[in-house]
């Protein structure tokens, strides 16, 4: 068998390997829920396969090494996502709500730039025919359309996330007629003084859901 032909399968199965050891190193997400950072470091790194495979007479350590570096970088980037809300929004985004109460957001839509025919062929996709009856449709960081139908839902209540790591979510807030002021309160009342201890809390239906970050 040709030399070159040896090399070429040699590299194909060791650059397999080696991808499928980068992939596993970033943890497990599902294809639709990959962030912009994975999506861009997924297709580097198989760029960078291709390359190295049409071109066996360059050193595969110049394959190797910047995809070491994009798994340290990936690596990296997710650990500062864990620990910091701002540049987690930063970097993927954050949820955006285009129906609330029944009512469509278009400023909301322009701004992500998503149209009507998307908005229809993502509630098709959940078999839902008709946009009234639609109570709360949230654009997800990941572009799936998270979908909450008026039939299921006698009362207009969504449990969004009023804290997140121990940062207020304004937004969120005004949705449901709500401030700060109030939301403080509401947790002074529940033995709660420190927000910033708060890992995650939502509120629905007169109810709080409270976790509190590990010591």
């Amino acid at each position: 068998m040709n030399v070159e032909y040896v090399t070429i399968i040699f590299r194909t199965l060791l650059l397999y390997g080696v991808i499928l050891f980068i992939f596993r190193m970033m943890g497990k997400r599902e294809i639709g829920e990959l962030s912009i950072l994975d999506l861009v470091v997924f297709i580097m790194i198989g760029e960078m396969a291709v390359i190295a495979i049409e071109q066996p007479k360059d050193p595969i350590f110049h394959t190797l090494v910047p995809m070491i570096v994009l798994t340290i970088a990936q690596i990296a980037f997710a650990f500062f996502s864990l620990k910091s809300e701002m540049f987690r929004r930063l970097v993927d985004g954050s949820p955006t709500v285009i129906i609330n109460n029944g009512k469509i957001d278009e400023k909301a839509m322009r701004k992500q730039r998503y149209n009507f025919d998307d908005l229809l062929i993502q509630l098709r996709e959940k078999n839902i025919k008709n946009i009234a009856d639609v109570e709360f449709a949230i654009l997800e960081p990941s572009g799936k359309l998270s979908v909450f139908t008026k039939e299921k839902k006698k009362t207009p209540s969504l449990a969004l996330p009023l804290i997140k790591d121990g940062v207020i979510q304004e937004e969120h807030l005004a949705l449901i007629n709500q401030t700060c002021n109030w939301l403080i309160e509401q947790l002074k009342k529940r033995g709660y003084e420190r927000i910033d201890h708060i890992s995650y809390c939502t509120y629905e239906n007169g109810t709080f859901y409270i976790d509190e970050k590990d010591e």
